[in-house]
This record gives structure tokens, C-alpha cells and sequence, in this order.
């Protein structure tokens, strides 16, 4: 596993801050680290509402990176609480497809750090409608 998955790795767990924003609203249970074309690491956790307009931290990581003037997607990195990874939901499958439509597939997701198990974003979503 190269060093920018460690980088991806540290910078998602630096995020990870579990609170409770209101009676409402909690954030920062799982965080988010993604690696645009030029290189450049965003973050971002999910905020959680009770009246389901939330969002993943994946999708919150990727819109820091288009608030930033990026649009390509290199790499994917989610940390939960606990440390471990995990796959993005569809929401944040869909996002990343439409936003790459034409190369969607390459984007690299990190699926176990520990175990360095990574896939493609084109493995986890094979047949898109796009």
C-alpha cells in the first residue's frame, strides 16, 4: 500500500469528532478522506439528521473538494468511529458516477485499511444506469 492511502488515512481520522449538535443533529461518527486528480486531499464528516437531510461524510468530503475548484475523483477513504473502512452507500456511488461519468470506474476505493483491500469504484457499481 502506497503513502497516500496513509495520508488519505490520517487526514480522515483527524475529522472524526462524534458530537452531538442538538437534539436533532449529531456529527462527525464517520469521516472521510478523498484525493482529487492533482492530488490534493479533502476531508469531511456526515452529519446526521433526524429528518433524514443529512449527509455522508464521502459526499461531504467530495463537495469540499468541488467548493474547492476540483471535479476529478482519484481516491476514496471513509473511517468510522471505530477505525475501521467501509464501501460508500449509493448515494455516494451515484454522486461520484455522475460526476465521472466517463471515468467513474477508475476511482480507487479503500474498502479495509488494515487488510489493504482496495477496489474500484467500476467493481462496486459494474452496471450504472449511466
Amino acid at each position: 500500500m502506497d503513502k497516500v492511502w496513509e495520508e488519505l488515512y490520517n487526514a480522515a481520522k483527524a475529522v472524526i469528532a462524534p458530537r452531538k449538535i442538538s437534539e436533532y443533529v449529531t456529527a462527525g461518527e464517520v469521516s472521510a478522506a478523498v484525493q482529487s486528480k492533482s492530488g490534493r486531499i479533502y476531508t469531511g464528516v456526515c452529519v446526521d439528521a433526524c429528518c433524514t437531510l443529512g449527509i455522508c461524510a464521502e459526499r461531504n468530503a467530495i463537495f469540499n473538494m468541488l467548493t474547492n475548484g476540483e471535479n476529478e475523483l482519484r481516491r476514496v477513504l471513509c473511517v468510522m468511529s471505530d477505525g475501521r473502512n467501509g464501501a460508500p452507500c449509493g448515494a455516494c456511488r451515484e454522486l461520484m458516477v455522475q460526476l465521472m461519468p466517463d471515468s467513474y470506474k477508475d476511482v480507487e476505493i479503500m474498502l479495509d485499511y488494515e487488510q489493504g483491500k482496495i477496489v474500484t469504484l467500476g467493481e462496486l457499481t459494474p452496471e450504472w444506469w449511466i
